[in-house]
């Protein structure tokens, strides 16, 4: 019993820590799963640490850091409707009976909720599928002790979804092998990787390192719950739900095999997600690799390649992240690709239409918001002209946003006048039947960066600096 206690308190949250939640919650959520309620005699457990994964997985701080985790990602509900608001009283009165049927092998996971995300490329979309709050919180407890059981086997050269690693790795591994002379690049692409995965695949590489059948069964089902599209139910006997929190590892699971057939041929690669990257020394032999690789992908792992959008091409040629590569004193630099600044353009142009129905400060918010998170996410391009050029345009827009906003000429007049500017040139300009954009320009002087600035809207370069200081 000593035993058991003190393995509990040296994995049990902190309650302290979640700061979200109000005092009264905070003792409602320690109790949220209490093995106190689950199990008559905690203190026979014997091998229950060591040789059990699903007890692993049903521990009582396994199964509240998930749930912690879950509300934190917010996120909406699954097709039962509940929300992650409603998930804390739901599982308090339920917990016993859910533990149960999942310990009994008897759970069944939900459909998942399907949702459309509109691609880069026009007319095409991600499906996305959410489950429910309920499945989601057990997705992630499975997600968290399988992780570390994995990260031991998982590739060096591959950087998405896993712990302490991100796309910026990805881009300085690339960088790393073209400086070495790896100059071309087989940019490939799995055709809608997520939707063609091999379930029974998946379960055979699994069960190679998951000996607890209970879990294997409990994956399985997931992967077999089906999908409700506009009210229908379809089977989902292919392919697995991109949305929940399972399956990134499961991705990348899946994808250890071509990072270990890699590595065994001894190819140069970096691979994000199922985006993938092989580098090579000369053209012909990214072609001959390609030709090698196609048979492993396709008659081995039972995944499909996208020819049309698989390339052998010189690393500067290439989209990978959203950045694009190029040569600078003898050097591998980074710049942000075509496609991702009119992506980049595109977003603010909707920010700052004056034609949007919503309040100056949740327009600032939106803004400030995106634009330090584009800023972060892109701060290892050379783009400081861009930013600078950007900035003015934007600065431009936000201008004949307000001007738009004055309306009337008196209302103009007296902003012009707060602005600075003298009685008779407020007169004037209050007076003009320019168009809004022209007159943006005109108030370029007195509407200056610096009040725009104080208007919450921040600015890109500045920004930009900020963050490569730090």
């Amino acid at each position: 019993m000593n035993v058991t206690e003190s393995r509990f308190k040296n994995r049990q949250l902190h309650i302290e820590d979640y700061l979200q939640m109000v005092s009264a919650e905070q003792k409602e959520y320690a109790e949220v799963f209490d093995y106190s309620k689950i199990t008559e005699k905690s203190g026979v457990i014997t091998d229950y640490w060591t040789n059990n994964l699903l007890d692993l997985i049903l521990r009582k701080d396994n199964l509240n850091n998930a749930y912690k985790q879950v509300k934190k990602n917010k996120g909406k509900g699954g097709i039962d409707g509940m929300q992650v608001d409603e998930l804390l009283p739901f599982l308090r009165e339920n917990q016993r009976s859910l533990i149960q049927k999942i310990r009994e092998g008897k759970y069944k996971p939900n459909p998942v909720r399907r949702v459309e995300i509109p691609k880069e490329t026009k007319g095409e979309y991600r499906q996305l599928g959410i489950p429910t709050v309920v499945d989601r919180v057990i997705q992630q407890a499975i997600a968290q002790e399988l992780t570390p059981i994995y990260e031991e086997q998982f590739s060096e050269n591959s950087f998405g979804f896993r712990p302490g690693r991100g796309a910026h790795d990805a881009l300085r591994q690339c960088q790393k092998n073209v400086d070495e002379g790896y100059v071309y690049v087989i940019d490939m692409d799995l055709e809608k990787f997520f939707d063609t995965v091999s379930q029974s695949k998946l379960i055979e590489v699994l069960s190679r390192t998951i000996k607890d059948g209970r879990v294997i069964s409990l994956i399985h089902k997931y992967l077999n719950a089906g999908v409700i599209a506009d009210g229908i139910f379809e089977r989902t006997e292919v392919g697995m739900p991109q949305g929940g929190p399972l399956s990134p590892l499961l991705s990348n699971v899946m994808l250890n095999e071509l990072d270990k057939e890699l590595e065994r041929r001894g190819h140069r690669f970096v691979r994000y997600a199922d985006d993938c990257m092989i580098l090579c020394k000369s053209k012909k032999s990214a072609e001959r690799t390609l030709r090698n690789i196609i048979p492993f992908i396709e008659g081995k792992l039972f995944l499909k390649v996208n020819r049309k959008k698989t390339e052998v091409a010189h690393n500067s040629k290439v989209k990978y992240l959203g950045y694009t590569f190029y040569r600078y004193k003898g050097k591998c630099r980074l710049r942000v690709h075509a496609k991702s600044v009119v992506k980049m353009k595109n977003k603010i142009r909707e920010l700052t239409d004056r034609n949007k129905g919503i309040s100056n400060k949740k327009r600032e918010k939106e803004y400030q918001e995106y634009v330090r998170g584009w800023v972060q996410y892109y701060r290892l391009a050379d783009m400081k002209g861009l930013l600078k050029r950007t900035d003015e345009w934007a600065r431009r827009r936000i201008r004949a946003v307000y001007w738009k906003q004055w309306k009337k000429i008196k209302t103009r007049y007296r902003m012009l006048k707060a602005l600075g500017m003298e009685h008779w040139m407020a007169k004037e300009l209050a007076c003009s039947r320019k168009g809004y954009w022209r007159m943006a320009q005109v108030l370029n002087q007195i509407f200056s960066k610096k009040i725009i600035a104080r208007l919450g809207y921040t600015s890109m370069s500045d920004y930009y600096l900020t963050v490569c200081e730090n």
